[in-house]
């Protein structure tokens, strides 16, 4: 069963030569913007492979030489794989640890426990599953006073020069270039010391403490200067929202205000990416800066795009001269002329447009993205929580039903840890006031006031609530998308919870996804046989649950494909990826674009309002300030916008989105 068929996604066809070049003159070509050794792998996993191979490598040679080998990792989802990795040729291929020397890179301060840390997540990810030994491993103290602080960081130098100096650093970057907790305006020469961290670092730590105000205000931090002292240093990174700092860090001239660049600095710094989160480098974004290009039609629409905002102009006003000035004349030699090749991309543009996003019966459906029959469609529409799918495609949503589809949605998870105490409290008032109304026999809910609260004032720590309470959360979850479906005209019985397992945890982790949480979703699409789907292809979501999402639908369909499903239904099913919870799709990857009215946004709007406990009190906004309706008025607004300022129809609202082929 491939259960992380999201991984393999690839949503642009990029050249090999781009990031795989044949040759050093190829190889100097193409990254001549890039300050720092990058090497872009076609995923994640042959990444983490690349990078814990090298640092198996260096351990060896260590090893043969009878040395130490020193070195510093930092913890996170992006060394996560690394690390497992290592751990798999300790246990399969001998990898000792025994030469190892290891030192923390950074720590939060104060901690509640030695558990809830980061080296904590150092030792079950690495340290506890190998064989380096005990007085080997320097931890920064979690508990020691604030008169310690001080000494300790000067000592805890003084152990890195006394080990011979560090001689591998392993590094992951934060959103806004941090490495370790280096953060925006550290100096370069920054030793061991103590942070106060700022409020996109506390987003950021959100995740794993459970609320911003449960995050320690500051940590303990190996510095900008210790990491440059390094013998080697690798920064790894996966992921599409880590592409525009990854640009900032390797091609912007180095400044403090993107610690990562000081990297630039270093003669064996290295950096090891996926093709997602190369996005953003010239060489995949804009090859036709550093190179001559393989054209295809997409790259075509996105050079034609990027020409647009170079010139300021619409599509069908570009010359022959504007493609010269900017480095596009192969265009010119490809289409003959720039009439030509602008003619092409405005109806290619033109062609996403459409008002019927299930297709429109007896129209001719030759330029249309989906096809007329059949009429009317199964529609099954995915949502990761139970309000994704009207805050990422709440106008198509309603088209569908209104444009007489039979229309299905499935709420993959019950997104309880979502719902904050107060709501809880605020449903309980009402019972006991419908009680004290005398409308509800027995003391039941007063009983159920008390405990509850007893718990929530006295007895919660962290993230961690009781079953009960969870399945409390969820229900005032199910009871808002129940409610936004009535106000769209959903049929309830069409309302599926799947409630999937990976997600029942109980706190902001979640567990591993399962070929449990992949029956689940099978049985719903054997049921439905959909003509029609729409999947969160939000893979940005910074915690993980759209991904992980996306990866039980992707391993059901796999599934399926191998049976008579295919023959049946599945060959004649089109999916679409819909985004807007944290990022829109980029224009000329959009290959449906439905538009909306003012008075469709406004119902839009009103239907995602339908969820209260994910207004303002909502526990994980994420790093955007913006509530969610407002985040998807401006997304569909600026897609919108950039249609209009390419020279098409100038529609209030947009929502996009993206085929995935089977």
């Amino acid at each position: 069963m491939k259960l992380n068929l999201s991984s393999e996604i690839s949503l642009s066809r990029v050249s090999r030569r781009l990031y795989c070049p044949s040759d050093v003159f190829e190889q100097s070509r193409v990254t001549r913007m890039e300050q720092i050794p990058v090497s872009i792998f076609e995923s994640a996993r042959s990444g983490c492979a690349e990078a814990a191979g090298n640092i198996a490598q260096r351990i060896l040679s260590s090893q043969q030489n009878g040395e130490k080998f020193v070195m510093s990792l930092a913890p996170g989802r992006s060394t996560r794989d690394v690390c497992s990795e290592l751990v798999r040729k300790h246990k399969e291929e001998g990898l000792s640890f025994k030469n190892v020397v290891f030192f923390d890179l950074f720590e939060y301060y104060p901690l509640p426990d030695d558990l809830s840390g980061c080296h904590a997540q150092i030792k079950s990810q690495l340290l506890d599953l190998v064989d380096i030994p005990a007085e080997n491993i320097h931890t920064i103290p979690w508990n020691m006073s604030k008169e310690e602080i001080v000494p300790f960081c000067s000592a805890y130098e003084e152990q890195i020069a006394a080990a011979g100096g560090l001689d591998f650093v392993l590094l992951g970057i934060g959103r806004c270039g941090n490495i370790g907790f280096n953060e925006p305006g550290s100096s370069f020469n920054s030793l061991t010391r103590l942070v106060l961290l700022d409020n996109n670092s506390k987003e950021d730590a959100k995740i794993m403490f459970g609320s911003i105000e449960q995050v320690p205000v500051s940590a303990i931090t190996i510095g900008v200067s210790t990491i440059l002292q390094a013998r080697e240093v690798m920064l790894v990174a996966w992921g599409e929202h880590k592409a525009s700092i990854l640009r900032k860090a390797v091609e912007n001239r180095y400044d403090t205000g993107c610690p990562a660049s000081a990297l630039q600095l270093h003669k064996s710094a290295r950096v090891i990416m996926d093709l997602s989160a190369a996005t953003s480098l010239t060489r995949i974004a804009t090859p036709w800066v550093v190179t001559s290009c393989d054209w295809d039609n997409q790259l075509v629409r996105r050079a034609v795009v990027w020409l647009c905002m170079q010139t300021g102009k619409p599509i069908l006003k570009l010359t022959n001269k504007d493609y010269n000035d900017y480095g596009l004349s192969e265009l010119i030699t490809r289409y003959e002329s720039a009439y030509n090749c602008n003619i092409k991309v405005f109806n290619d543009l033109q062609h996403t447009i459409t008002g019927w996003p299930g297709g429109k019966p007896n129209a001719d459906d030759t330029n249309r993205p989906e096809r007329a029959m059949p009429y009317p469609k199964q529609v099954l529409i995915f949502s990761p929580h139970p309000d994704d799918d009207v805050i990422s495609m709440g106008g198509t949503f309603a088209r569908l039903i209104k444009q007489g589809h039979t229309v299905h949605v499935a709420y993959e998870t019950s997104g309880c840890i979502a719902v904050c105490d107060d709501e809880v409290v605020r449903f309980l008032d009402f019972m006991r006031g419908y009680e004290q109304l005398g409308l509800l026999k027995g003391s039941a809910v007063e009983e159920k006031y008390r405990e509850y609260m007893h718990f929530f004032h006295d007895e919660k720590t962290g993230d961690r609530d009781t079953r009960e309470i969870l399945d409390l959360k969820a229900l005032i979850r199910r009871g808002e998308a129940t409610a936004a479906c009535r106000y769209m005209g959903l049929d309830e019985s069409h309302i599926h919870f799947l409630n999937l397992p990976f997600y029942e945890t109980g706190t902001i982790k979640k567990g591993p996804l399962t070929a449990a949480d992949v029956a689940v979703v099978r049985r719903i699409l054997e049921k439905i046989r959909p003509h029609e789907m729409f999947v969160a292809g939000d893979l940005a979501d910074p915690h993980g649950t759209h991904r992980v999402c996306l990866d039980a639908v992707l391993a059901a369909l796999d599934e399926l494909k191998h049976t008579g499903a295919w023959d049946q239904w599945l060959s004649q099913c089109r999916i679409w990826m819909y985004r807007g919870a944290w990022m829109e799709w980029p224009v000329d990857l959009i290959q449906m674009a439905v538009p909306m009215s003012p008075e469709e946004l406004r119902f839009k709007r009103n239907t995602i309002l339908k969820h209260q406990s994910q207004m303002e009190s909502a526990p994980f906004m994420g790093n955007d300030e913006r509530l969610f309706w407002q985040r998807a008025e401006d997304r569909n607004h600026t897609t919108a916008e950039l249609y209009a300022r390419l020279g098409l129809a100038d529609y209030e609202a947009i929502e996009a989105f993206v085929e995935y082929h089977l």
